[in-house]
């Protein structure tokens, strides 16, 4: 005997989010006059605790076996309320979530009448589609309990080190002959002006003698497979190609200084970057002589000039090599030319007024004016336009350093391809959102850290590190992991083994097999992201999606447009 249906609908206030555009309580009282609802009720925030109470509660009191919540995003609240159904004794995919903040109040926020109606509206789709919805079951699968690091920066080397202190076994691949990446280049830190070599060399010191990591200097990486718990890298090592099978990946590349040819008379001996610069003091801190006048050209490259990003760690760069080269020869004419300078947070304010104390002097230019670089009798002149004063000022110079963005490693996009991660459009990976999850890759078991993602310093890297550590040991403890089950299902009768929906597939879950009956298309479920790709391009209409059925989608069309049938095209 089939189950009454009985459906119960929370519609949410979200405080002035959306109660103060839609009538909340009109909406909420509309949706019990549905067929099939058996409760209602508004809450102020239905994903506070008091709000996910009452759901468990009304679950229970009321018999619900379906569930629909109206409020904000299913992104941010959809596993929260979930886990409420679940919890209450409800299987977690007879729930159904209704936006009527981004995709109503929000959109619609000088028509609150209107507004309301169109709430009304995406609750009954929303009920129309509850009343098919069928319980699922998530995929389980077990966990290789080791893990690889692509990059040995200060990033790569602080997630392979905070994994292996926890037990597991760590793989970092470098495709350099030494680990570091460009901090082996760097002369000083800022603000604290510690040796960058002694910094550094603790910390290689401590990854290569841990008994739980396992390195591979100037290797490259051929092809990467897999997916979460269960991923293998080919990659190729001192002539031989080795397979490592690993549970999850971290990418930690890191970025490049971007190379200024063709900018302000970029030559690398007079007219060098902030990096080369390091590199001169490093090898020689007092290396500076017959220089009277250094000028520093901020943004060079940057902010619209070759890329449209701020590389944000420039300003204090600048700052910090000034500073050294005012302490190495105080007698030394340092400039900065910038538009506008970030010194952010109180240590770095301090650093900052300390390097005006020592006599670097700071010139402000307007964007849309930036300085320019040309010989006058065989000596650089830089000319500036002074924002505040309104005039040029022109600048000798025996030494132009300019500080240029950090940019992404030309072979990313190939690791991107391997990997099946996106990025972003400033061509630097692109995490699965920026806030909720800022180092996770939409692809799971796969995560990011460091100057992959853009530029930052290295407290933010190392930081960054430890955080992409600790969501890798996740599935690593547990040695296995669940994937949601909206997933999709081949209908083998009807498929034809075309091989469409393999092209379409972003995420490489569905692949063409032979089987007894010729070729088929069968999906890996813990791969499979539900996105629907295949579904939509199958022209044999032999994919199904769980929990986004034809028949679902179709009943919320008919709910939509108010009509009994939808004819499908």
């Amino acid at each position: 005997m089939t189950e009454a249906l009985r459906i119960g609908v929370f519609v949410c206030h979200c405080g002035i989010n959306i109660g103060g555009v839609v009538d909340v309580p009109a909406v909420a009282e509309y949706a019990s006059t549905l067929e099939n609802v058996a409760h209602t009720e508004c809450n102020l925030y239905t994903c506070s605790s008091d709000g996910l109470e009452c759901i468990k509660s009304a679950i229970l009191e009321y018999e619900l076996n379906r569930v629909v919540v109206a409020s904000c995003t299913p992104r941010t609240h959809e596993p929260l309320f979930r886990a409420t159904c679940e919890e209450a004794g409800l299987n977690s995919y007879l729930f159904e979530f209704v936006n009527i903040r981004d995709q109503c109040s929000w959109v619609h926020m000088h028509e609150p009448e209107l507004a309301t109606e169109k709430a009304k509206d995406l609750v009954r789709m929303g009920v129309a589609k509850a009343a098919l919805l069928e319980p699922l079951e998530e995929l389980s699968s077990e966990v290789i309990p080791s893990a690889v690091v692509i990059g040995a920066g200060i990033s790569g080397m602080t997630a392979a080190l905070s994994m292996a202190k926890n037990g597991f076994y760590v793989h970092v691949i470098e495709k350099e002959r030494e680990m570091g990446g460009l901090l082996r280049r760097l002369y000083k830190l800022y603000p604290t002006e510690e040796l960058a070599d002694d910094f550094l060399e603790q910390r290689i010191n401590a990854v290569a003698g841990h008994e739980r990591v396992e390195l591979h200097l100037a290797a490259s990486i051929k092809d990467i497979t897999g997916y979460v718990g269960q991923f293998k890298v080919i990659l190729e090592e001192s002539g031989a190609e080795k397979s490592i099978d690993c549970g999850v990946i971290i990418v930690a590349t890191g970025a490049k200084e971007l190379e200024p040819e063709g900018l302000y008379e970029y030559d690398g001996e007079r007219v060098i970057t902030q990096l080369q610069l390091e590199e001169k003091l490093r090898r020689d801190a007092s290396n500076l002589e017959g220089i009277e006048n250094v000028v520093m050209i901020q943004c060079a490259g940057a902010r619209g000039e070759v890329v449209g990003y701020c590389s944000k760690i420039c300003c204090m760069n600048a700052i910090k090599n000034a500073k050294l080269v005012k302490d190495a020869n105080p007698d030394i004419n340092v400039f900065i030319a910038h538009n506008e300078l970030q010194a952010y947070g109180e240590e770095y304010e301090l650093y900052y007024r300390a390097a005006k104390k020592a006599g670097v002097r700071f010139l402000r230019f307007p964007l849309e004016m930036r300085p320019k670089v040309r010989t006058s009798d065989g000596k650089l002149v830089v000319d500036v336009f002074h924002d505040r004063m309104q005039m040029n000022i022109p600048l000798d110079a025996d030494l132009v350093v300019l500080s240029v963005p950090l940019v992404q490693n030309p072979d990313a996009e190939r690791l991107s391809k391997l990997l099946k991660v996106p990025l972003g459009q400033d061509r630097f990976f692109f995490e699965a959102h920026v806030k909720l999850r800022p180092v996770d890759f939409a692809t799971d078991g796969i995560f990011l850290c460091g100057t992959a993602q853009g530029p930052k310093d290295i407290e933010e890297s190392i930081s960054q590190g430890y955080a992409a550590a600790s969501r890798a040991t996740i599935p690593l403890a547990k040695g296995y992991v669940r994937s949601a089950a909206i997933t999709s299902l081949v209908d083998e009768v009807k498929c034809v083994g075309c091989g469409i929906c393999e092209s379409v597939c972003p995420y490489g879950a569905i692949a063409v097999v032979e089987t007894e009956e010729g070729r088929r298309a069968r999906v890996t479920g813990v791969k499979c992201k539900g996105c629907g790709t295949c579904g939509s391009s199958c022209i044999k209409k032999a994919v199904t999606m769980h929990h986004f059925t034809n028949e679902q989608l179709l009943a919320q069309e008919r709910a939509a447009l108010a009509v009994d049938e939808v004819v499908s095209g």
